[in-house]
């Protein structure tokens, strides 16, 4: 199985994606794997190196070219791994605060730079069937897991993280705005 990162500029990327039929073909269990494992190997300096990759922490369907609402997430954290491949997910709850990382947000598909803040929900609480555990799972999420998730979420309804960013003032924080 071999696919290629969809870039920004193609206009399949801003595409509302397809739910999935459940349970999962064989095909698309396959490619939800395949997509675990080049985000793990994107981690790896070597490997990304020697690849021309870019380091990735969340890899949507659609970044390949296919229109299905799933998306597979993978990082370590201090404590264990962060990491599911989610299918027709469903974001059910937000928090009113809003959060933002400091140094901005990047993605695999995005080769230029966006300057500013990415305001998104401080805490989530997201549903979805989960591939890696084969059962349905809700997530409750805050910070940088839930900014994540947002991303990702993001790209099944043909939006960036860009799309976020104050065009007038990139760098304004939001009243009670936590800042990561």
């Amino acid at each position: 199985m071999k696919f290629k990162i969809v870039k920004d500029s193609n206009p399949i990327m801003r595409k509302r994606s397809l739910p999935v039929d459940l349970p999962l073909s064989k095909e698309d269990k396959e490619t939800l794997d395949w997509m675990l494992d080049y985000l793990k190997k994107s981690q790896d300096d070597e490997y990304a190196k020697k690849h021309n990759i870019k380091a990735g922490v969340g890899l949507a369907a659609i970044q390949i070219g296919l229109l299905k609402r799933m998306f597979v997430i993978y990082y370590p954290t201090k404590d264990s791994v962060v990491q599911y491949q989610l299918v027709n997910p469903v974001i059910t709850e937000t928090s009113v605060r809003k959060c933002a990382l400091e140094a901005g947000e990047g993605c695999l598909s995005v080769d230029t730079v966006h300057e500013g803040l990415v305001h998104r929900y401080y805490k989530i609480k997201l549903k979805a069937y989960d591939a890696l555990s084969d059962k349905e799972i809700t997530i409750t999420a805050t910070g940088f897991d839930a900014i994540v998730l947002q991303h990702e979420y993001d790209h099944l309804n043909g939006m960036f993280f860009y799309d976020h960013i104050d065009k007038i003032n990139p760098n304004q924080e939001l009243n009670n705005e936590i800042i990561l």
